[in-house]
C-alpha cells in the first residue's frame, strides 16, 4: 500500500518496526534493566495538556510495542514541549511553557531530579551536555530588574533547583561541546556567536558578554563576542570534538550582501581552540543539519526557491537539503525538501533521513481527505538513492525519534506522535496501533528515547 493510499484509507500515518512474529507485549531479547517500570526500551513523550482529568506530563512508552505500560507519568509540568537527554541518557530534561521551568528526570530511577529550575521567561533550546545533573537554557527575552539586558543563558542545577544566568543579547539557540565546558550561543538578526566558558561565569549574574570588547576573551572570562565577514545570520551549529560547523542562514533569516541583496547561506568550520572561522562553503539555506562521519547534510528554505515539477505540488516555494563531503568541503548533491523553518533531522537504522520543519506550506487536511494533494512539514531522503519522499500529512514537525534495532520512526508531527514504518514508507499499522499513531491525549511536542535500542 502506499503512503497516499494509507492515508485516503484514514490510517493513521506512523511505522514502527516490531520484532517478526510479535504476539507478546514485548519484543525485546534478554533480560530487563534495571528500572523501576522494568521496561527495558522505553520513550518518553511530552504530553502538553491541562484538562479536567488529564493533565500535561512526560508519558513512559514501551518503545518495543508502541503501547502506553500501566506505569505512572514523570513530572514535566503542566505544558512539557522540548526535551533533551544526556549522552549516556540517564538524565532527560524538558520545558514546561506553563511555569516557565525545565524539569528533570533520573531515567533509571524515573524519579524527579529536584522540583525544576525556573527560567526568567519561555526557551526553545535547553540542552544536558553530560552525565551530571547539570543544563543549559537559552531564554531571548530573560530581563533582571537593575540590569539593562534582554536575553541569556542560564546555566541550570537540577539537583539545587537553582541557576546562575549569563546575560547573552537575545540569546536563542545554545551549543554545547562534549564536556559543558564551551558553548556556541546564537541570537536572531545577528551576525555574532556569543562563546561561553559557564565554568568561570560569575554567579548569580554575570554580564561579561557585555563588558568584553569584541573577539577577545580576556583570562577566566565566561564570554566571548565573536565576529567575522564569513559569519551571516549564524543560527545553529554541530560540534564534533574541537570543531563547530556553523550554520550560516544568511538571506532566509534577514542577512545581507552590501549591494543589500540576500547574503548566501554557508556552513563554517570554527576552531573551538583557537575561535576562529578555518573556512566555509556556499549552501543553498542552512538552519538545520545532521552529521554522519564526514558527511554534513544541511537543511534550509532558500528565499523564492521554487519546488521541482517531479514533486507535482501547488506548494509555491521549497525547502532544500545539501548533502556536503566534508573532506573536499564541497556539496556533492542537493535534493529540494518541504519548506518552512527546519529544526529537525534524524538518521535511522534504514538508511533514511527524517527531516521536520515548523511554518511550512501546508497543502491539503489530513483529517479530512478529499482526494487531493497532502502535504506538510515533513520529508523523507532516501541516502541510498538521494530520492525525496512527501508523507501525506500536515503540521509542525518537532520532534523525531529512530531507532537502530527496529525500522520504525517516531515523529511528532501536527500533535499527533506518529510511528512509521521505514522499510515501506508508510504508517505502522497493526494490532497495537490500529490507526498508525500513538494514543496520547494532548499536544505531543517532543519524545526522546531514554533507553539504548
Amino acid at each position: 500500500m502506499s503512503l497516499g493510499a494509507c492515508r485516503l484509507k484514514k490510517c493513521v500515518l506512523i511505522v514502527v518496526g516490531l520484532c517478526a512474529g510479535l504476539n507478546l507485549i514485548s519484543c525485546s531479547s534478554g533480560a530487563p534493566k534495571s528500572t523501576k517500570s522494568g521496561l527495558p526500551h522505553r520513550v518518553l513523550a511530552a504530553q502538553g495538556v491541562t484538562a479536567t482529568l488529564t493533565f500535561g506530563r512526560l508519558v513512559i512508552i514501551n518503545g518495543d510495542n508502541d503501547t502506553l505500560p500501566r506505569v505512572a507519568p514523570l513530572n514535566g509540568g503542566s505544558s512539557p514541549g522540548i526535551m533533551a537527554v544526556s549522552p549516556n541518557r540517564n538524565i532527560a530534561a524538558t520545558f514546561d511553557s506553563g511555569s516557565n521551568s525545565v524539569f528533570a528526570v533520573d531515567t533509571a530511577r524515573e524519579a524527579s531530579i529536584g522540583s525544576g529550575v525556573r527560567l526568567l521567561g519561555s526557551s526553545s533550546s535547553i540542552v544536558v551536555p553530560t552525565s551530571s545533573p547539570t543544563g543549559f537554557a537559552a531564554v531571548p527575552t530573560a530581563a533582571v530588574n537593575g540590569f539593562a539586558f534582554v536575553g541569556a543563558v542560564q546555566v541550570l542545577n537540577f539537583s539545587t533547583n537553582s541557576s546562575t544566568i549569563i546575560a547573552v543579547s537575545n540569546a536563542q539557540t545554545v551549543v554545547s561541546n562534549s564536556t559543558g565546558t564551551q558553548l556556541l550561543v546564537f541570537s536572531p538578526d545577528s551576525d555574532a556567536v556569543t562563546v561561553l566558558f559557564p565554568g568561570s561565569a560569575v554567579p548569580p549574574i554575570d554580564t561579561s558578554c557585555y563588558t568584553n570588547p569584541t573577539n577577545t576573551n580576556p583570562p577566566n572570562s565566561a564570554c566571548n563576542v565573536f565576529t567575522d565577514p564569513r559569519l551571516s545570520r549564524p543560527v545553529d551549529a554541530i560540534v564534533n570534538g574541537t570543531t563547530a560547523y556553523i550554520l550560516n542562514c544568511g538571506g532566509q533569516c534577514g542577512g545581507t550582501l552590501p549591494s543589500g541583496a540576500p547574503a548566501p547561506a554557508s556552513v563554517a568550520v570554527f576552531d573551538l581552540g583557537s575561535l576562529t572561522v578555518t573556512q566555509t562553503v556556499t549552501v543553498d539555506a542552512a538552519t538545520m543539519a545532521l552529521l554522519n562521519g564526514s558527511t554534513l547534510y544541511v537543511a534550509g528554505t532558500p528565499p523564492n526557491t521554487p519546488c521541482p515539477a517531479s514533486q507535482n505540488t501547488s506548494a509555491a516555494t521549497c525547502g532544500m537539503l545539501d548533502v556536503v563531503d566534508l573532506g573536499s568541503m564541497q556539496v556533492i548533491s542537493r535534493a529540494a525538501i518541504t519548506d518552512g523553518y527546519h529544526i529537525r533531522m534524524d538518521l535511522n537504522s534504514s538508511g533514511q533521513i527524517f527531516i521536520g520543519s515548523r511554518n511550512c506550506t501546508n497543502i491539503g487536511n489530513v483529517n479530512n481527505p478529499t482526494g487531493g494533494e497532502i502535504r506538510g512539514c515533513l520529508s523523507i531522503y532516501k541516502t541510498t538513492d538521494g530520492s525525496v519522499l512527501i508523507p501525506p500529512d500536515n503540521g509542525d514537525v518537532t520532534g523525531l525519534q529512530g531507532f537502530t534495532t527496529r525500522n520504525i520512526e517516531y515523529v511528532a508531527e501536527g500533535g499527533q506522535l506518529r510511528v512509521y514504518d521505514t522499510t515501506k514508507d508508510i504508517l505502522l499499522i497493526n494490532d497495537f496501533l490500529p490507526q498508525g499513531t500513538i494514543d496520547i491525549v494532548g499536544y505531543v511536542g517532543d519524545m526522546k528515547a531514554i533507553d539504548f535500542f
